[in-house]
């Protein structure tokens, strides 16, 4: 919405424009009135919209042609003068001062014009039957006031529909030529009547419309008032009412009545409470609220994030099975301008057996989404309406920024719940198969996947009773590390294949060169354990480059089979980012990784073990 508004009077000499402004901020009409008057400011507290207004005279007599065009450029919009006992002023509406105004515009950018009937004390009867055909030629048009000066007749009338007609304009929402909504008001309604469709069965209960009528103007509607709505809407409509509830196409309809009867304030409210501007766009405000992340921190969704994310997912799921069908998550992603996940998301997290997104997989997109891109994520969110819905401020409350690392390396705990660990080896170790395993994938069905595997994924593990989330991203052997924020995560796993004998050349590189000397945990995995493991050409075999560098003992993996030792590497990563000052000590001790190992089978056994007591006692 303009935080101002600027208003121009024109017209044809004597018909009464600058005694109108006179007449207005005096309150009584002049005893003399000069030439031209100075540009006013009204304040902004006694105005009915609560914003300045600038209200600029115009005398033809004393300023020149450029300067009135100049004038015309900085309105916002122009209040065109005529003298109701004078013809020959409202013919020069139509021949003059329209085509002066808005002659070179495009249809969508002219500028509002308020017609203005001035001396109606001279007059018994109305000028509206001149008028109106002037109206019906031109569509900028908003409306006509007749008022006189001399006896404060509709004088504030009229500048509160100049305002009106720039705060709350027309021509973005209605063409009046085809009597319609234009596509853009269409578009905006049709997301916020799926986003007010509670349930998801494409009617506004009257549950559900007291919801939306509460959000946007404070109150719900008396029981009578919502029936009204209803009988109006089915006497126009064909499809309007169904199940006694509104349907997109009434509420539609509705908005359309609100403004061909000259109320387009409030389809603006709407509007504006949903986030969009005078374009029809959602506002950079609304979708990208500040958010301030330091160094060293990072993004998590809190509980109200994944709340409301959870409320989400139960309205997509129609069939309530847990799961969102490719149908379920396009629906979903009605309320958004682009489809914001592509094919790789079905490899990206776990997925149900008949492999659709799951309620857990869902949440780990998301989870990861917040964590790598919060940018985006607070996107996503406004598109769902997360601050409408809820009624936060913005969707930064969704949102908990972590305290920064080095105070966690100095406490040494972490209040982290998500963490990134980059997969490092060179081309043919199996960093993609490790990915996938890290979602129970099977060899086989990595195989038979059809279409392309996603560079990252996302699962949850639990640690000493809490579910930690762990991002894998498999870094490609093409790329080089140029600066150190490519090297940087929580935990960084070195893979070489142990039947390849030039294999842990690149691994011992990469540490030597951007781990070696960081605070960032390093974990080498020995993939391909299947296989026979070949000797490496390196001047020292792994465990005894690891020994040197006190780190962990090569871990061994293989995707052949998902037995317990090869899942575990997914615990052992995520105690290792979660207690980074141990790197190089304690975690470099077979004791630790035994403690790691035991804890962590013992909390899958009692995850299990309570997940299958939920499951009895639903």
């Amino acid at each position: 919405m303009k935080r101002d508004v600027r208003i121009l009077l024109l017209g044809e000499p004597k018909v009464g424009k600058t005694s109108l402004i006179m007449s207005l901020v005096g309150e009584e009409f002049p005893e003399k009135v000069p030439p031209r008057a100075e540009e006013i400011t009204i304040p902004a507290d006694v105005t009915p919209e609560k914003v300045p207004t600038h209200i600029v005279d115009y005398s033809e007599n004393e300023q020149t042609e450029e300067m009135l065009q100049e004038e015309i450029v900085k309105a916002n919009v122009v209040c065109v003068v005529y003298d109701v006992t004078q013809e020959d002023s409202i013919e020069k509406i139509r021949t003059k001062w329209i085509p002066l105004v808005n002659g070179g515009a495009d249809k969508g950018s002219k500028v509002p014009i308020i017609l203005v009937g001035n001396k109606s004390d001279l007059r018994c009867g109305s000028s509206m039957e001149s008028i109106l055909p002037i109206m019906n030629q031109f569509s900028e048009i908003e409306t006509c006031v007749e008022c006189s000066a001399k006896n404060l007749k509709n004088i504030s009338e009229l500048f509160y529909y100049a305002q009106k007609a720039v705060l709350h304009p027309t021509a973005p929402l209605y063409d009046p030529e085809d009597k319609q909504l234009r596509p853009l008001c269409v578009r905006a309604l049709s997301r916020i009547f799926s986003l007010s469709d509670l349930d998801n069965d494409r009617i506004l209960s009257d549950s559900e419309l007291n919801s939306f009528q509460k959000l946007c103007f404070g109150n719900p509607l008396a029981p009578q008032a919502l029936e009204d709505v209803k009988t109006v809407v089915w006497k126009n409509t064909s499809d309007g009412v169904q199940d006694n509830g509104l349907t997109l196409n009434g509420f539609l309809f509705l908005n359309t009545l609100f403004i061909q009867r000259g109320r387009h304030e409030t389809t603006w409210t709407i509007l504006r409470k949903f986030g969009y501007d005078d374009s029809l766009e959602l506002t950079d405000d609304y979708l990208y609220p500040q958010l301030r992340v330091p160094v060293g921190c990072s993004t998590e969704l809190n509980h109200l994030g994944h709340e409301f994310l959870q409320k989400v997912f139960e309205k997509y799921d129609e069939d309530k099975d847990s799961a969102l069908s490719p149908a379920e998550l396009k629906n979903l992603f009605g309320v958004f301008p682009y489809t914001p996940w592509g094919a790789e998301v079905y490899t990206a997290v776990p997925t149900s057996e008949d492999g659709f997104i799951s309620l857990h997989g869902y949440l780990c997109q998301w989870t990861m989404t917040a964590y790598l891109d919060i940018h985006r994520c607070l996107e996503y969110l406004g598109y769902l309406g997360y601050p409408v819905l809820t009624e936060q401020e913005s969707q930064t409350s969704a949102v908990t920024v972590t305290r920064e690392k080095a105070i966690d390396l100095e406490k040494g705990q972490t209040q982290r719940t998500v963490f990134l660990c980059k997969v490092i080896g060179p081309r043919g170790t199996g960093k993609t198969a490790f990915l996938q395993a890290f979602l129970g994938h099977s060899l086989l069905k990595q195989q038979s996947s059809m279409g392309a595997l996603s560079y990252y994924t996302v699962n949850t593990v639990q640690v000493s009773s809490q579910e930690k989330y762990l991002i894998l991203y498999e870094v490609d052997v093409d790329t080089e590390f140029l600066k150190a924020s490519d090297a940087a995560c929580d935990v960084a796993c070195l893979m070489y294949d142990v039947s390849d004998p030039k294999s842990f050349n690149y691994c011992a590189s990469i540490y030597k060169q951007h781990y070696m000397d960081s605070s960032i945990p390093c974990v080498v995995v020995a993939s391909k354990a299947d296989l026979p493991e070949q000797k490496q050409q390196h001047g020292i075999s792994p465990a005894e480059f690891c020994y040197k560098h006190r780190l962990p003992p090569p871990l061994p993996f293989s995707c052949t089979c998902l037995d317990t030792p090869s899942t575990s590497i997914y615990s052992k990563l995520v105690w290792a980012a979660m207690f980074p000052h141990l790197n190089g000590s304690d975690m470099s001790s077979t004791s630790f990784w035994l403690r790691v190992t035991l804890g962590a089978a013992v909390f899958a056994v009692l995850g299990f073990s309570i997940y299958r007591a939920l499951i009895r006692h639903k």
